[in-house]
């Protein structure tokens, strides 16, 4: 069905928005432009167009966390104040800066300060006063992040520190939402460049300026055309020109309908015309169209706005930035709005949105918002300006004192849109983040990795939305209701399936210790590495122990704990340990051997009281999507057949 063309008509700012996002999408301009690959020095401020994975450990070797002595801590045990240890260097004590890779036989560092070189002693030894623990004062290979871990999703604008993470887990260029392009054309016969002296009857051409630093605030590129004289065949070729290298055209005066305003007759030539005329105060003469190019497969968005720049700027925020936001992926972050009283009447004309700016200051206990002058060439107002009022069409103003909402300029950011997930780690929690931010753009997913028993705590405490779970009652053989009856107790909440996955022993490659069950942790030549008390991991482990009557204390490595599947299977990884529990995603990823044992549930945990928030509705749409499912599927271990189904609808009736 064709979209009709609307001319000078002052149509409703609602109205005309509908008219214009209807012809984008209708020629598929809605969507988020293309990636590219960057060098990752230029990437601050831009969008993620994938998702960024780790492709080295962070840090990718044992280092030493402190200045002073690599040991072996075992050597330290019985060093006291009262009886202290000599160990002799570099043998039994290594001499180690922060940041050097920690000696192969060694595991823990002795801080400098807390070394002493006894004048009694021979200068290549030194005497301790206290013991270290096992990996005390050390950063461990994958401490901060793992190969093959999600270090951001797609879609997330990048900051200094995220830089530093994307380089640190091994890359140097970044794949980004391109930048718009947006060609900026004034026209009028009027118009003088900047630095001219202008005589009477001239203007200064500064709206490219204002225009091209409000698009630059959008992260987006401005094109500054040199000045079109009111010639109808020079603004056509200066249109066309634009449409082949641009994303974007804003057509600059000649809107209107005096005797030489020709852009919407020369739009309809080459193009099409929806909008023309808004009624907002200032910036009645709105064109919305698209120009059509030989050259190129779709139409160029063009928006034609006022000369005068009090409405070309209000133009720009009602219209040119949420367009530029939206290809790029960027959240269009509304304004603080806060409560104001006006100190004087205020008129306004009936049949347009007036949108006034305001000074604001505070008077005692109460917000002030004081107009300023209307007038649209009035640039002075913009200067001036904290915040903006609009007072909506068929109200014919305020009255003095009246109570007024007012949109800030300058604003704190609220990130009021994030799901936050504390509890059991779980490579899916990864994806799911990647695919909210792929689906909703305005929500995101941030996990932290506290253990299950961790997580319901959490969620007690009120930390959190969501827990992932996955705790075995050994004596009902369970999964998590029980642990949510007693830990939730006066929450009622849901526990939602989302996956099945496989647990066992993570070796290294081709297995050289031979292991092949939990009994040959015991073995006096293996080495293990543990989970952290209260995950579901470690509860799991001690479950099977007991099971098989296999004594702790024989297991060399016990009680040293991991706190993710992937950094445990990055220490068998390393040499470090002979074994880990984990599950078989962990095992692959860093290209193990695994030994499987058990099939376990792992669920999200969410109070009820949170089911109805649209962040957590988003997430729960996530999980039963073919595009989730697809890629978990792809993961080895998992089995999603109840992805999505509700284990239980409401604890507090176990």
């Amino acid at each position: 069905m064709p979209i009709r063309n609307i001319y000078l008509e002052d149509i409703p700012l609602d109205q005309a928005r509908d008219h214009w996002d209807k012809l984008l999408l209708t020629h598929d301009l809605s969507s988020l432009l293309q990636g590219e690959e960057i060098d990752i020095k230029l990437c601050l401020g831009r969008v993620t167009a994938n998702p960024v994975w780790a492709e080295l450990s962070s840090p990718h070797y044992h280092s030493a966390a402190m200045d002073g002595y690599a040991v072996k801590s075992t050597t330290t045990v019985s060093a006291t104040e009262t009886s202290p240890v000599t160990l002799q260097t570099p043998m039994k004590a290594e001499y180690v800066d922060t940041g050097n890779p920690m000696p192969s036989w060694s595991d823990a560092v002795i801080p400098i300060e807390q070394v002493q070189k006894a004048s009694t002693t021979s200068e290549t030894n030194i005497t301790i006063y206290k013991s270290v623990a096992p990996w005390q004062h050390v950063r461990p290979m994958g401490e901060d992040m793992v190969t093959t871990e999600l270090v951001l999703p797609a879609f997330h604008c990048l900051r200094p520190a995220d830089l530093g993470a994307i380089a640190a887990s091994g890359h140097s260029t970044v794949n980004v939402i391109k930048q718009p392009t947006v060609a900026i054309i004034p026209t009028g016969d009027e118009l003088v460049e900047i630095g001219t002296l202008p005589k009477p009857g001239q203007i200064i051409e500064y709206n490219s300026l204002i225009l091209s630093s409000q698009i630059k605030t959008w992260k987006a590129l401005p094109k500054c055309y040199p000045i079109v004289p009111d010639n109808k065949e020079d603004i056509r070729k200066t249109l066309l020109n634009a449409a082949l290298n641009n994303d974007l055209i804003i057509l600059n005066a000649g809107s209107s309908k005096g005797s030489k305003d020709f852009a919407a007759d020369i739009i309809s030539e080459i193009g099409q015309v929806v909008v023309h005329g808004i009624a907002v105060r200032p910036g009645h003469p709105v064109i919305l169209g698209t120009i059509e190019h030989p050259d190129k497969k779709k139409p160029v968005p063009i928006i034609g706005v006022p000369g005068y720049p009090v409405s070309t700027v209000l133009t720009a925020e009602l219209l040119i930035k949420p367009l530029l936001l939206k290809w790029q992926g960027i959240e269009h972050q509304k304004p603080v709005e806060i409560k104001a009283s006006l100190p004087r009447k205020i008129m306004s004309p009936i049949g347009d949105d007036d949108f006034v700016r305001v000074a604001v200051g505070k008077v005692g206990d109460k917000t002030i918002a004081i107009p300023l002058a209307r007038g649209a060439g009035v640039i002075s107002s913009l200067v001036r300006a904290d915040g903006l009022l609009c007072i909506p069409r068929f109200t014919e103003g305020y009255s003095h004192q009246s109570s007024v909402n007012i949109n800030l300029y300058t604003h704190p950011s609220k990130i009021n849109k994030t799901i936050i997930a504390i509890g059991s780690h779980d490579i899916t929690l990864d994806l799911l983040s990647q695919h909210l931010s792929h689906n909703y753009n305005d929500t995101r997913l941030i996990s932290t990795n506290s253990g299950s028993i961790g997580g319901l705590v959490s969620l007690k405490r009120e930390e959190c939305h969501i827990s992932g779970s996955h705790l075995l009652d050994p004596e009902t053989g369970e999964y998590n209701k029980p642990y949510v009856k007693q830990y939730l107790s006066n929450i009622p909440s849901s526990i939602i399936y989302l996956a099945n996955r496989e647990q066992g022993l993570m070796v290294q490659s081709g297995n050289p210790k031979q292991i092949k069950s939990l009994h040959d942790l015991t073995k006096p030549d293996i080495t293990f590495v543990n989970r952290q008390l209260g995950s579901g991991t470690r509860l799991l482990l001690d479950y099977h122990l007991n099971l098989q009557n296999i004594p702790t204390d024989k297991i060399s490595g016990y009680d040293r704990e991991q706190y993710t599947h992937l950094t445990a299977a990055a220490t068998v990884s390393s040499g470090a340990a002979d074994v880990a529990m984990g599950i078989r995603a962990a095992s692959f990823a860093l290209g193990l051997d695994f030994i499987p044992f058990t099939i376990e549930e792992y669920d999200l945990i969410i109070p009820k009281y949170h089911l109805d928030n649209k962040n957590i509705q988003n997430l729960l749409n996530i999980l039963i999507d073919k595009r989730f499912n697809h890629d978990i599927m792809e993961i080895p271990g998992y089995n999603i057949d109840k992805i999505g189904d509700i284990k239980c609808s409401d604890t507090s009736k176990l």
